[in-house]
This record gives C-alpha cells, structure tokens and sequence, in this order.
C-alpha cells in the first residue's frame, strides 16, 4: 500500500514481534486453500451457527491492519484474511488482531502473484484493494494490482455474486481500473468520486487517515464478474494507455490534491503546457 515502504520504529525488533503474535499469522497458507471457512473456525469462541465462516473475505495490501480487523469485528460470520508483503505490515497487523482479540481474521505475509495457490476457485466472497500502489508510468504498469491480468485471477477466486472493491486516492488509476474491469467482464456495482461520502461505512485504513490530512478525496469502485471475456476483449485491455498521466484531467493547475508518485509527472506536464502556451503568445504577436 502506497509509495514507500514502511520505515522500521526505534526498538522495534521485527523478528519478535513476528514471533510473538505468530498465532495470527498464517506462514503455509497453501495448505488451506479450499477449505479456509472450515479450517480457520474459532472453536469455542462462542460464535453461533455450524462450524465453518459463512463467507471468506480477502484485504488484499492490508497494511497495518485497521480496515481488516474493523471489517471483522463488524461481521462476526465471516472470516477476514490479510494478505502484504510488507513484513512490518504484517507483524503490526498481527499484533492488532491479538491485542483486540478479533477471532475471525488473520494475515498472509505472501503478494498477489501467490493468490492462486492460496484460495480455491469461487472461494472468496468479496476481495478489497485499499489504496494500492498506483505505479504511474507505463514501464512498471503490469505491477498494478488492477491490470486486466489480474482482475482475470480475481474473478477465478471470486463466488457467484462475490465484489471486487477498489478504494483509492488516486483518480487516474481509478479510471485506468475501469477500462480493465471492462475488458476482463466484470459489471460495475458503483463508481464514486467520493467514496467517503457516498459509501461512509466503510473502515478506515491508517493510510487514508493521513491521506485525508492533506486533503485527499477517495475515488473508488465496485464490481462483481460478469460474463466471460473474449480473448478479443482481454486484449483490447491490455493495449489501452498504460500511463497513468492520460488519465489526467485536462485542467491540471486546478487540481487541489496530486496523487502520491504523480507530483513530478503533474509538474512536468504543467512546465510543458505553459511553455507551449508561452510560444503561441509569442509567435501571434
């Protein structure tokens, strides 16, 4: 999540946080592929109905960990997994699940190339992407977790019915992901231009809490797979404008917010269209 890896706090000691809130973290997660909502059922927690979750959900990029335990702790019913590659994320994570006694979550320090060793075909019930890295130059787009590739991976894991939530601050890479929901089939459940206000239920993350401090507006989208794409389709998504500034809008002066890791391209493209405004003005006079 975001730009920058997560600098490690003075006395910090990762290796024992990691072991000491070891029991919520999963270190063979391909061992339970299949067969999360049984495996991971908290016996004698007290929670009612049979012995199995009634729905498996994946934060994907958890972070530190807020939006994942909140979401647990608001559906009892339903196990939460999540996944980074960060190993402070995970240890931080680990150590809220733990200390908040959440009994129906727990953290995968594995990336998104794992997912399919990981999860089951329709095993997921709802997979959320909480401000990911944006990647804004065509040179490292395939590592966007939105790629029309991956979205393909995702509505393998998802169920019937089962969402895809995107929730961002940057809006170019909002309205790239909806250029490859569309050739990988999914149907749009909602856009937003402002999921804070639209959408209020959901949890914060700690990245968007500071994102909000400096004036940040959540740009987001939901969607569920839709019919299947034809390879025409697929390919059409993988040919669009892989960089990020195309999606830009035309008025860039006006903008109130730049997106985290587009501040030099944003000022670049500035510089470059006032200069160009500057030579019409001379070669008119």
């Amino acid at each position: 999540m975001g730009l920058t890896h997560i600098r490690t706090p003075k006395n910090f000691v990762l290796e024992e946080r990691l072991a000491r809130f070891g029991i919520a973290i999963e270190e063979r997660p391909e061992a339970y592929a299949g067969r999360w909502a049984e495996a991971c059922w908290p016996l004698g927690s007290g929670h009612a109905g049979g012995a199995r979750f009634d729905a498996v959900h994946l934060d994907l990029g958890c972070g530190k960990g807020a939006f994942l335990a909140e979401s647990a702790r608001r559906s009892p019913q339903s196990l939460f997994i999540g996944m980074d590659i960060e190993p402070i994320c995970i240890a931080y994570a680990a150590q809220r699940i733990c200390e908040e006694q959440v009994t129906n979550a727990l953290v995968i320090p594995r990336g998104a190339g794992t997912l399919e060793s990981i999860f089951a075909t329709g095993e997921l019930a709802g997979i959320t992407l909480n401000f990911p890295t944006p990647y804004p130059k065509r040179h490292f787009a395939r590592r966007r977790t939105t790629t029309v590739d991956n979205l393909l991976v995702y509505r393998r894991l998802l169920a019937p019915g089962g969402t895809l939530t995107l929730r961002t601050d940057s809006q170019p890479l909002r309205d790239y992901t909806l250029t490859q929901l569309d050739a990988a089939g999914y149907s749009v459940i909602w856009a937003s231009d402002d999921v804070r206000t639209e959408h209020p239920d959901f949890p914060e993350t700690e990245y968007e809490v500071r994102l909000a401090a400096q004036g940040a507006a959540v740009w987001g989208v939901r969607a569920v797979p839709g019919d299947a794409p034809t390879p025409e389709q697929i390919e059409r998504g993988r040919d669009v404008e892989q960089s990020l500034v195309a999606y830009l809008p035309d008025d860039l002066e006006s903008l109130d917010y730049v997106p985290l890791g587009m501040e030099a391209a944003v000022m670049n493209l500035i510089n470059r269209r006032r200069r160009a405004r500057e030579r019409a003005r001379r070669d008119n006079v």
